[in-house]
């Protein structure tokens, strides 16, 4: 059995979505129940933390490069029947719900986060600034969430069509 670059391509374009749509559905499933039941301040140091430890290269490995291979693989299928189709779907998919999101809604809400004093502000206003990005933050992040889920889908689903070698 011989092993081609294309199926090296295919398998980690597929596993490493799957790795970021399996992040995003366990934050939204164990993280979020968690902390809806922290204090305000408990909730805003938390995600400040939590924000900043994230920009790493592992999860930039399963962000950005998982979604590039989706791309890369798709292309290398091109013209070889519904496979194609599904790739490019789920990399689209993945690249308008999930980075782009993320880009557009969540982060700009991690940035503000990121430059307040939480120490020196008061119980109002850490209650009224996590009113304000709790919500949103939450929207986007399910809509991520749905997207990555979907785009893992698709991308395992175009397994189940042979192409031609």
């Amino acid at each position: 059995m011989e092993i081609s670059i294309k199926s090296i391509m295919l398998f980690s374009s597929i596993f490493l979505t799957g790795l970021s749509a399996g992040l995003w559905y366990a934050w939204q499933v164990s993280v979020i129940p968690g902390t809806l039941k922290t204090s305000d301040a408990a909730y805003l140091q938390t995600m400040q933390s939590i924000n900043r430890a994230i920009l790493n290269p592992a999860f930039f490995l399963i962000f950005f490069v998982g979604v590039a291979l989706l791309f890369v693989s798709g292309i290398q299928h091109y013209g070889q029947g519904p496979r194609f189709y599904l790739l490019i779907g789920a990399a689209l998919i993945y690249f308008i719900g999930t980075i782009m999101v993320t880009g557009r809604g969540n982060m700009p809400l991690n940035n503000e986060l990121d430059v307040l004093n939480l120490t020196e502000m008061s119980v109002q206003q850490l209650a009224d600034f996590r009113e304000y990005y709790e919500l949103k933050w939450n929207k986007y992040h399910l809509i991520r969430t749905v997207f990555a889920v979907i785009s893992f889908a698709l991308a395992m689903l175009s397994l189940f069509f042979q192409t031609e070698q």
